[in-house]
């Protein structure tokens, strides 16, 4: 009898795109099976703000996925971002009384980390260990099995406003499937683009999408500081739109065919077409010109970020740089650019650690969607959130401590 495939599938929903990726589960890791990918039209940094229009654009991609995996889509791991999301650290201890750790009481000190005052309209979204302490000695990742009195842990809380969620969970139901769980979306686009020497001797991960730019700080192994900013790529798409009075569709193919963060890389004599608005003549410009009005505001979104990065205390803690990804990033001179504006060395990332489609998935617009399967991988439980749960996050909850079991 021949064994059903083991599918996991992530799904991006972003403010720009909603991309689908399948994954099957294989011995050596994964495969990607089928990818989709449509315009976003229900979103807006991150948030959905129109219900139908989400429903539509998660469809499409869906159905994309589907029929280039040969399968149908039921459930999904599906990613979060948006100004909504806050990370903040969290401490709990309890006692042992001079015996053996055991992976209870990993779990109770988690939940006493956790244990903190969360305003009514936000949850919890992710509790993730930083490191354990033993009778004051820091540091363990794994303590099961150590002797002690007291046993501390340090974790990072993640914390999402509950109404975003809710809307997110009830588009996709809307769209026919169920959700496995809900994962911060710079959270998931690690686990496809960053390696695990980064991780431990610190890094900086920069996810800049269409509507919001997600960063999220990695040292010893784990993650230590989460931020994301309501400023991305649709900004940029503005900005062209506005500085040369051309249509937002026609600013956006000038961004992904002819852009450059960079004015100092583009030849002076470089010249490309631009269409305009109502009808008239298309115009010739410099390429120069378009290099002119995006460099300004990638500059701020690095220097936004660059920022967020000296406030968390990690800026000297960072050695292996800033790793960048996301659809925004993808024009020339960014990394150049992210460089000069970050005072590190920078590199962009795509998604690796995967089989399959490989060479279509190989571009930063996928990270957050391959992330999501590599993710749904650690777990493969059987709940899923439903929309008349009175607390979808504390199924969310319920599925990391299981994770926590697994892990340890």
């Amino acid at each position: 009898m021949t064994r059903e495939p083991e599918l996991i599938v992530g799904l991006d929903v972003g403010t720009t795109k909603v991309c689908a990726v399948v994954g099957e589960v294989t011995n050596e890791g994964v495969d990607i099976i089928g990818v989709g990918s449509h315009p976003s039209y229900g979103l807006k940094r991150g948030i959905v703000v129109n219900i139908e229009n989400t429903v539509q654009s998660i469809k499409s991609a869906v159905q994309e996925a589907e029929h280039m995996a040969g399968c149908e889509i039921r459930t999904v791991f599906a990613g979060i971002a948006g100004g909504h999301i806050k990370g903040i650290s969290g401490h709990g201890m309890i006692t042992l009384r001079n015996r053996e750790v055991t992976k209870r009481d990993i779990e109770r000190v988690i939940e006493s980390a956790s244990a903190l005052l969360i305003p009514v309209d936000r949850e919890i979204l992710h509790v993730i260990p930083q490191e354990f302490i033993v009778d004051g000695q820091g540091g363990i990742k794994d303590p099961v099995g150590i002797y002690g009195v007291k046993l501390e842990a340090k974790v990072h809380i993640v914390t999402g406003q509950v109404t975003a969620a809710q809307n997110l969970v009830k588009c996709i139901h809307r769209a026919g499937m169920d959700v496995a769980d809900i994962v911060l979306e710079q959270l998931a686009s690690n686990e496809a683009v960053l390696t695990p020497d980064e991780r431990e001797i610190g890094v900086v991960l920069i996810d800049c999408g269409g509507g919001t730019t997600d960063i999220a700080i990695f040292a010893g192994g784990s993650i230590r500081c989460t931020e994301n900013l309501t400023l991305g790529g649709d900004h940029v798409d503005r900005d062209i739109a506005l500085g040369l009075s051309t249509s937002l569709a026609e600013a956006k193919r000038l961004k992904e065919k002819y852009g450059c963060a960079m004015v100092d890389l583009v030849p002076p004599d470089e010249k490309i077409e631009v269409t305009s608005v109502g009808g008239r003549r298309p115009r010739v410009i410099s390429r120069r010109e378009l290099a002119m009005i995006i460099e300004p505001r990638m500059e701020e979104i690095f220097s936004l970020v660059r920022r967020e990065i000296v406030k968390s205390g990690y800026d000297r803690l960072v050695p292996a740089g800033a790793v960048i990804t996301g659809g925004t990033v993808i024009m020339e001179g960014t990394v150049e650019l992210a460089e000069k504006v970050l005072g590190m060395p920078v590199r962009l990332g795509m998604p690796s650690q995967v089989g399959g489609l490989s060479d279509i998935i190989a571009n930063p617009i996928y990270s957050t969607g391959v992330g999501l399967v590599l993710y749904g991988m650690r777990y493969k439980g059987d709940k899923k959130i439903r929309i008349r749960d009175e607390n979808i996050f504390k199924k969310v909850f319920d599925s990391m401590k299981n994770w926590f079991r697994e892990f340890f």
